[in-house]
């Protein structure tokens, strides 16, 4: 009996699998999609173009004849520099690494970076001009054009005179500010306590970690939070004296810092015990309540201003911080349960079934096993909570009246409420200090955003 001989499976190459090489409608695609992106360019300049001609000019503080024509060749001529230098890192690259590199991967690089260094142009030029205007004593957001100046900038308006920038609006700001000795004494403290944080958190750029550093950092951050924290809770209204809203921004920092810090601290106590009975127990109404979680999300904040103002205004706690803390800490349970409910379902239910075993109450090992477990989502619980919180204005707007309570946004909104009284240069200062606190708490903890953003998303 003969047997049939049996043909050898092609052997596969080390990756396991079979390179294929994508046909022509594959690789012509790109380009397909490339040709009509430029031509339906081309068509909407034309349109443009012919639009505009013949049309009377609207108003403009300077007008550039065929400017966006100039505009148009100068992305011609910095693309048709990206290619030269695109082909010759191209080059250069072969010639080193001996390696097939694509032409068009390059250039396509080169365009990208290109097209995100004019967005990026775009995105930080308002928050420049902005910071510029704050130290503008003429105490106008818009820039005055200097027709006779050779630099565009000036002479269309786009930068301000730099000639004329003071402090005078960030001095109004403090006009009238009286500081107790201890107040000058933790601040002190604290500067100290942030220049250490500041020092350590460079070292560990640099690559010099260690325990002892890490630690050492840790105390730092602690005695900076303790320092800023009795400062905020112990200033009273009374250490202002100025003249003036302005004078009294530092107290709507001081308010809303309070406001915020209570109110992050209440959305973890809520948010917390209300995620774990979520994950753990199993009670009537449970999914119920959980798509109610949901529901209410939906609905934007000021639909409930009416029903939040009467309730305010039944309870008495109108133009009052208990009120706005009750307010803003009821719209914090939602979001923060599902967050924290997420988390605990990620941790393995056997840690707290071991410590139950060793005589644990329910509570006992919610305390001692998954809080000590949460460190992360909890700062990032409060932070979230505490941003939120700061950049709100709608509510503290309606539930507060008085220039002593009033929060960032609400004194903010006093410098613009004249039509031709307003403060902008004022106003540009108080919004450049307002936001410190926040630019530092986004750039201390910016690791727990990135972490707890999806810890809460993610089972194990």
């Amino acid at each position: 009996m003969t047997s049939v001989p049996q043909k050898s499976a092609p052997s596969l190459p080390p990756g396991g699998y079979v390179h294929q090489e994508p046909g022509p409608l594959r690789r012509a695609v790109p380009w397909i999609v490339l040709a009509a992106l430029v031509i339906g360019f081309i068509v909407l300049g034309a349109a443009l173009s012919h639009n505009m001609q013949g049309r009377p000019k609207s108003f403009t503080i300077y007008f550039i004849e065929r400017g966006w024509v100039r505009f148009l060749l100068f992305l011609l001529v910095a693309s048709g520099v990206l290619a030269l230098t695109s082909l010759l890192g191209q080059r250069i690259g072969i010639a080193r690494t001996g390696r097939k590199i694509s032409y068009a991967a390059v250039l396509g690089d080169q365009l990208t970076h290109l097209f995100l260094i004019l967005v990026v142009l775009v995105a930080v030029y308002p928050l420049l001009y902005v910071v510029i205007a704050a130290f503008d004593p003429r105490n106008s957001l818009f820039a005055f054009p200097d027709f006779s100046n050779p630099n565009i900038l000036y002479r269309s308006g786009l930068l301000p005179n730099l000639q004329v920038l003071s402090l005078e609006n960030y001095g109004k700001l403090f006009d009238g500010l009286t500081i107790p000795g201890w107040q000058v004494l933790l601040a002190v403290i604290g500067g100290a306590a942030l220049a250490v944080v500041l020092i350590l958190a460079l070292m560990t750029r640099l690559g010099r970690d260690s325990a002892g550093l890490k630690q050492t950092r840790t105390w730092a951050l602690r005695v900076l939070i303790a320092a800023l924290a009795i400062i905020v809770i112990f200033m009273t209204p009374a250490q202002f004296t100025g003249q003036g809203n302005e004078s009294k921004f530092l107290l709507s920092v001081r308010n809303t810092l309070f406001v915020s810090g209570l109110t992050g601290l209440l959305a973890i106590l809520l948010s917390t015990t209300a995620g774990y009975a979520m994950a753990r127990l199993r009670f009537p109404g449970r999914f119920q309540m959980l798509l109610f979680f949901i529901f209410i999300q939906m609905f934007p904040v000021f639909l409930a201003l009416v029903a939040v103002y009467t309730l305010m205004v039944i309870l008495g706690l109108t133009n009052t911080f208990t009120g706005l803390i009750l307010a803003y800490s009821g719209g914090a349970i939602a979001f923060n349960t599902w967050i924290f409910k997420g988390y605990v379902e990620s941790l393995p239910e056997s840690l707290e079934e071991a410590a139950m075993v060793d005589g644990a109450t329910r509570w006992q090992t919610f305390v001692r096993v998954v809080l000590p477990l949460s460190g992360g989502i909890l700062v990032f619980i409060f932070l979230n909570q505490f941003i939120g919180t700061y950049a709100e204005f709608i509510l503290a707007n309606v539930l507060l009246t008085g220039v002593e309570k009033w929060t960032v946004g609400v004194m903010l909104l006093s410098f613009t409420s004249g039509q031709f009284s307003t403060k902008w240069g004022i106003f540009a200062a108080a919004a450049t200090l307002g936001a410190l606190p926040i630019v530092g708490l986004f750039y201390g903890f910016q690791q727990f955003f990135v972490g707890g953003a999806v810890a809460g998303g993610v089972k194990e």
